[in-house]
């Protein structure tokens, strides 16, 4: 299993902890017996669930002796119990029943069944009457998404970017599953949070927010209706919101200098782990995982890249001054030298070596052709140049990216965007010509398809509409080629501070007594001492974005709970994006989909 951010050690991370910590009391220590070891049956869903918040330490920690999938074939081990923590699906229940299909050809002692989340009764039936005697215990703990990090969640479920936007599925029922699925485990999220949250949707251009909000209100009513337990009836001091991916297409496609966001987009960061060579070009390759058990990682992540810079080198020369064992300049050469030289020095040093060959690979591709592209995009974002004059010729701006050979399609593309989502939509013949000019014929749709997301995309030249109004950041210190802010952070300050306009943002259920903003807003002054405190009795912002949400977005809930200490902000998608994965997505939108994508394909 991966490992990840639990135990003593990283108590403060969030969803993380939490998610481990439901997981012990609802599976482990229910069914623990002194000295007595057992066995573990997963499925894919919850085998990823597991290795987001634990690891295999954990598991022994626990008195587990083995990790099986419940898909595959097995030698029985008739003397041992087992428990079944696993999805509520015909595929992972077809699993369990063929373990124990007769008394003696069973490959357990016994079954502890625990699910995810709600388990319909058809299924349960099946289950009762092919292996009700072998089943000692049989739960739904009600956690079905994936702690991505601290505030982080994600449902992972990218298919259902297709499923809500495509327009070939808007007759289909398919969609209607997706979104009850997706509405479930929101729930499920609330759940472990404890919280009962006041449910808001953004209102137009497009309804999937207000019908997933609903969904989301009638699943809490009755969640905690049926939940004997829980000391929560009402509403709690907290809010939801809920979001179409359309309403910020500019943080989509923009390039980020943060590093997290810089790294994920312009380097092949897959699954979370990083590829990397010590030695140069000749060295071995080795992989680092991005996790936040790795200090330095929560550290530097959504910094600037130029800071980045300036700080791994400082703590690198810390770090060898003290041993006094590098001579001239520090380079990674040098320093694969030293790790070699001293074996027991290799563990301190190894993470900030990971983080500067990023840094320095995330720098070479910038050097190479992102840097002209940045000053460009953020013009175009934000309408001003970096010295805060109005853009008065946005076609200007855009020529010399289209014109420039270094450029590729997809950056080529991603600039195209950002001039039309600035001008709010171009002509048709305008569109043509670019099109035609930097010769994208075949992925004309990563750009004509935004009209699913509700995004304006062609419109005729009198029906031109007024830039979005945005908070003024003048005042705050930024790098001139970072000057753009995700809109979301516009939506998490103003829903702390009760500044979200109620036509614009609707409630699905009675605004919570708590949000009146005085409480927010004077809670930015108070002292960091009490910042935990504050936490645990304070409310929560939690964010939901239908479509994917980015590492910049991402960033900003953390940068908005730094500053309202009383709020703590949580943000979540069906799955966290990268621009190039997003526009091939985009791209697929007016095909046929082949495969349908229903919920336990999904799962």
């Amino acid at each position: 299993m991966a490992p990840a951010a639990v135990g003593a050690a990283s108590g403060e991370r969030g969803l993380k902890s939490l998610v481990w910590q439901k997981l012990k009391l609802s599976i482990f220590d229910d069914c623990r017996k002194e000295g007595e070891w057992k066995i573990i049956i997963l499925d894919d869903f919850t085998t990823k669930l597991l290795s987001s918040c634990g690891k295999m330490t954990d598991l022994l920690a626990e008195g587990i002796t083995a990790v099986e999938n419940v898909y595959k074939n097995r030698e029985p081990v008739p003397h041992m119990k087992a428990i079944y923590f696993i999805t509520p699906t015909q595929k992972s229940i077809d699993g369990l029943i063929n373990d124990f299909v007769s008394k003696s050809s069973s490959k357990y002692k016994a079954a502890y069944v625990y699910f995810t989340d709600f388990c319909p009764d058809s299924l349960f039936n099946q289950m009762k009457a092919s292996c009700s005697r072998a089943i000692r215990r049989c739960k739904e703990i009600n956690v079905s998404f994936f702690p991505y990090e601290s505030q982080v969640f994600s449902l992972d479920v990218p298919d259902a970017f297709f499923c809500c936007y495509s327009p070939t599925m808007e007759k289909a029922n398919d969609k209607d599953v997706v979104m009850k699925a997706m509405a479930e485990q929101i729930v499920t999220l609330c759940a472990t949070l404890e919280e009962n949250p006041g449910v808001r949707y953004k209102s137009k251009p497009l309804d999937n927010a207000s019908k997933l909000a609903e969904l989301v209100e009638n699943k809490l009513e009755n969640y905690y209706q049926i939940d004997e337990k829980s000391q929560i009836k009402g509403k709690t001091h907290s809010q939801l919101l809920i979001i179409d991916r359309g309403f910020d297409p500019v943080s989509t496609v923009l390039h980020e200098l943060t590093f997290q966001a810089m790294a994920y987009d312009l380097l092949p960061i897959e699954n979370d782990t990083y590829k990397y060579k010590t030695d140069g070009s000749s060295g071995k390759e080795r992989e680092a995982i991005l996790e936040e058990e790795d200090e330095l990682w929560v550290k530097i992540r959504h910094k600037h890249i130029a800071d980045v810079l300036e700080e791994i080198p400082k703590l690198l020369k810390e770090v060898s001054s003290k041993r006094k064992t590098t001579e001239g300049k520090l380079s990674l050469s040098n320093l694969a030298q030293l790790m070699k030289k001293m074996p027991h020095f290799r563990k301190q040093i190894t993470k900030q070596v990971v983080h500067l060959n990023i840094a320095e690979d995330c720098m070479s591709k910038f050097k190479s052709s992102i840097e002209k592209l940045c000053k460009t995009e953020q013009d175009l974002a934000l309408g001003t140049d970096a010295e805060g004059q109005k853009v008065k010729d946005s076609m200007r701006v855009l020529l010399p990216v289209l014109l420039n050979k270094n450029h590729d399609s997809y950056d080529k593309i991603r600039a195209i965007l950002l001039y039309i989502f600035s001008t709010n939509g171009t002509t048709q013949e305008n569109l043509d010509k670019l099109i035609q000019n930097v010769q994208i014929e075949s992925d004309s749709d990563m750009i004509k398809n935004w009209k699913y997301l509700g995004v304006p995309v062609v419109v005729s030249s009198a029906s031109q509409q007024r830039r979005q109004s945005r908070k003024d950041r003048s005042s705050e210190e930024t790098f001139q080629l970072s000057r753009w802010t995700p809109v979301i952070k516009d939506v998490m300050e103003d829903a702390i501070e009760n500044k979200l306009d109620s036509k614009e943002w609707p409630y699905c259920s009675q605004c919570p007594a708590a949000w009146n903003g005085s409480g927010a807003v004077s809670a930015r002054q108070k002292s960091k001492t009490s910042y935990l405190d504050d936490r645990k009795s304070g409310s929560k912002l939690i964010v939901f974005v239908i479509g994917g949400i980015t590492y910049s977005e991402m960033r900003s809930a953390y940068e908005v709970s730094q500053a309202y200490k009383s709020c703590e902000v949580i943000i979540g998608s069906t799955h966290i994006l990268t621009p190039r994965r997003l526009l091939d997505d985009v791209k697929m939108l007016n095909k046929p989909k082949d495969t349908v994508c229903t919920e336990e394909e999904k799962l």
